[in-house]
């Protein structure tokens, strides 16, 4: 019964890595860019839903929705005015960039409000628990998991049954062959990494009632977010979703029966994965870049 739990618990903690994965492997497979900012992102949908709740009083349930679609803006501003002017360099220069962007953010929010977390409630409709059947569980935390679920769904519904998601995705996993067929993917940079961006707020937001919102959690998060694009493939877009719920229930097996290895084992995955499967559990081998 414990490890059952545990491995739920692993589920929800897996929804904000299939969140965060999915966002940073779109713009990656895109773009080429390793965004270091996406933790930062993620801390501002978190810190934003607190804002607007602090100022003017606007509920979580709108936070949802206003959030992610500011950040997704504010992504596309971000793609258009810095990252592009870096995109054909050496890769090293917008990870440079970004680092230098997450820094400043978390800069700036830690110069407003401390590095005191900030208490965020859950919304009154999800308090409480909920009867599972096998165990009762926090009724906010099932939401979440469901939330998540859906969204990745949605995502892949989209990217799969589209045309226009059948073209970001071909640029997403293969773009010098999207572009050998006369497709411009460049139009569909700027909008694409907004929409990265704006999940890693959707998930900042999920995560405000739940964990603690400051500055520097999105720095915890985001070395771990890395390796789960890895384990599910560098710009694959199934492999990042899948493999975040899978380092989610691993961590948490993990801090059942090995807790003093716990924050390990995920990196441990990770180098199994590159020693086996260099191109990542759902990667191709020529996607792989050098």
């Amino acid at each position: 019964m414990e490890l059952v739990l545990q491995l739920f618990n692993g589920l929800v903690s897996g929804s904000f890595y299939a969140l965060l994965a999915l966002g940073l492997s779109v713009i990656f497979g895109m773009l080429g860019v390793v965004n270091f900012a996406h933790g930062a992102f993620y801390m501002l949908g978190a810190v934003g839903a607190f804002v607007l709740l602090d100022t003017v009083g606007l509920s979580w349930w709108l936070a949802l929705v206003v959030v992610p679609v500011v950040l997704g803006l504010v992504g596309m501003v971000f793609e258009r005015l810095l990252v592009a002017r870096l995109v054909r360099l050496d890769p090293l220069y917008n990870f440079l960039l970004t680092f230098g962007i997450a820094l400043i953010l978390q800069d700036v929010v830690r110069l407003r409000y401390g590095v005191q977390s900030q208490p965020y409630s859950r919304p009154e409709l999800l308090d409480g628990q909920v009867n599972l059947g096998l165990f009762v569980y926090p009724k906010y935390q099932v939401f979440v998991l469901v939330f998540s679920v859906v969204v990745s769904v949605l995502v892949w519904l989209v990217l799969t049954k589209t045309r226009v998601g059948m073209i970001v995705r071909a640029s997403t996993e293969r773009p010098e062959l999207t572009r050998a067929l006369g497709i411009d993917v460049r139009r569909w940079v700027t909008p694409v990494f907004g929409f990265g961006i704006a999940l890693a707020g959707l998930a900042g937001v999920l995560a405000a009632p739940m964990r603690a919102v400051n500055s520097g959690m999105g720095g915890d998060l985001i070395i771990t977010i890395f390796a789960v694009v890895v384990i599910g493939g560098l710009g694959s877009v199934f492999g990042s979703v899948a493999a975040g719920y899978l380092v989610g229930m691993l961590s948490a097996v993990g801090n059942l029966y090995a807790s003093a290895f716990s924050q390990s084992l995920v990196f441990v995955l990770m180098a199994l994965v590159l020693l086996l499967r260099p191109a990542g559990l759902f990667g191709r081998e020529e996607g792989v870049r050098a």
